[in-house]
């Protein structure tokens, strides 16, 4: 199967008969290309058991193949100039690297080396797992990183969707070879992957490549249960001697394939996101009470959050959050036709400008098919962000501030801070 969609049909969407699917964009002018694998599994793929293993398993795709050392890895592509990497996401993970046109073909046949045929050397996982408990130690040091971890845990307690990516110490000291193995038989299918491709590409010869490195694969015949997400709430405040008090606030909001997202995001712009939003001007500019402060809007599969964080003393924990809810519920009776215009504006620049960039494009591409099973025209998506209506902003916020599930978590100096219910109420009455 095969879809062409976009400005001069340069966006080309390829399907194997295997499920695997191929999407790349020519971006004329350029001499250098992003092109990686998307796999849809991570931390919210693993059971209980398991987590923390997709990120696990990203780590040691780096660490040798039935034909290459991690440094014939590495080597591979910086003696061609490029780059590449990897990261887990909460429903991916992804594999990609950067290079020069001519090198196309190299970068996708080491990314396919990696991902496909991983040895896990057992002196390799060991070092492995010493790597990436530091990486939770030093996680677990930065506080505006930890806070975030421990809303999301609040936010949906007890469910995959809630864990950390990381995972907890006691289980990554655990994970085996046969575990590595075994995530990756049951997540790993062609109808798993989609392999992404922008800039200086060439449709027809990444999809013979793809043919012949992914067209052997056989799909996974169980079928992945993902458990549903179910947005709980309530806060937590953890208590330590730091310099800040760093307050985070997530409230449930519309998944990635609701219409309503889109407000969300104009909502989080506006609220929150530059330095002319209503948190900024009011908390920071007016009040000087925190030197950061920032919404945003995020979506999952089947859920969603708005979420805020500031970072600010003691002494002032209690005005900044008192003043946060103030203002949500005070977005939902005046968010102007100005503010909202001024979001749009944002958001569609963010937007333009981030396909500027091929590694950009490319997970565009990836997110957008994972999502859609398509690519929808950059204008389709436009008139969504300009069919967003003032009315429309202020009664997501209205629906935010009296109505949506809450969430709080507090790091620091924090012992008389206000509890969420007490921030709430006052709304309410």
């Amino acid at each position: 199967m095969i879809q062409q969609t976009g400005p001069a049909l340069s966006v080309h969407l390829h399907e194997l008969p295997n499920g695997f699917r191929i999407v790349t964009e020519e971006m004329p002018g350029l001499a250098s290309a992003s092109i990686g694998i998307w796999v849809l599994a991570g931390g919210r793929h693993e059971r209980a058991e398991q987590n923390g293993i997709a990120h696990f398993l990203e780590h040691m795709a780096f660490k040798g193949t039935e034909t290459r050392s991690a440094l014939q890895i590495a080597e591979a592509i910086e003696d061609v100039g490029g780059y590449i990497n990897a990261y887990t996401s909460r429903e991916m993970t992804a594999y990609y690297a950067r290079v020069l046109q001519a090198d196309v073909p190299l970068a996708l046949d080491v990314i396919s080396d990696i991902v496909l045929n991983p040895v896990f050397d057992e002196g390799e996982i060991e070092i492995e797992r010493g790597v990436i408990l530091q990486e939770i130690g030093q996680a677990l040091d930065t506080p505006d990183d930890i806070v975030f971890d421990w809303l999301q845990e609040v936010a949906y307690p007890d469910q995959p969707i809630g864990r950390t990516i990381l995972g907890e110490e006691a289980r990554v000291a655990r994970f085996s070879k046969d575990d590595l193995r075994s995530f990756v038989g049951e997540h790993y299918g062609p109808g798993q992957m989609i392999l992404s491709a922008a800039g200086a590409v060439d449709h027809d010869q990444i999809v013979k490549m793809a043919e012949a490195l992914f067209g052997h694969l056989k799909p996974i015949e169980a079928e992945r249960v993902l458990v549903p997400a179910r947005f709980a709430g309530g806060e937590r405040h953890e208590v330590k001697a730091l310099e800040q008090a760093h307050f985070a606030l997530a409230l449930e909001g519309p998944h990635y394939r609701d219409p309503e997202i889109y407000t969300a995001q104009i909502f989080a712009t506006a609220f929150g996101g530059g330095m002319s939003s209503r948190l900024f001007q009011e908390v920071r500019e007016k009040r000087g009470l925190c030197y950061t402060i920032f919404a945003q809007a995020g979506a999952y599969e089947d859920t969603g959050l708005t979420t805020i964080y500031a970072g600010t003393s003691a002494e002032q924990l209690g005005d900044l959050a008192r003043l946060t809810w103030e203002e949500l519920a005070r977005s939902a009776d005046d968010m102007s036709a100005e503010e909202v215009a001024r979001a749009r504006a944002q958001m569609k620049a963010g937007l333009l400008m981030g396909l500027e960039s091929p590694s950009s494009r490319a997970e565009r591409l990836a997110r957008l098919v994972a999502v859609w099973g398509r690519v929808p025209p950059l204008e389709e998506t436009v008139a969504m962000v300009d069919a967003v209506t003032t009315g429309d902003v202020r009664a997501h916020a209205a629906r935010l501030s009296a109505e949506a599930g809450a969430a709080m978590t507090l790091y620091g100096p924090v012992e008389g801070a206000p509890r969420l219910d007490a921030l709430r109420l006052p709304l309410a009455a």
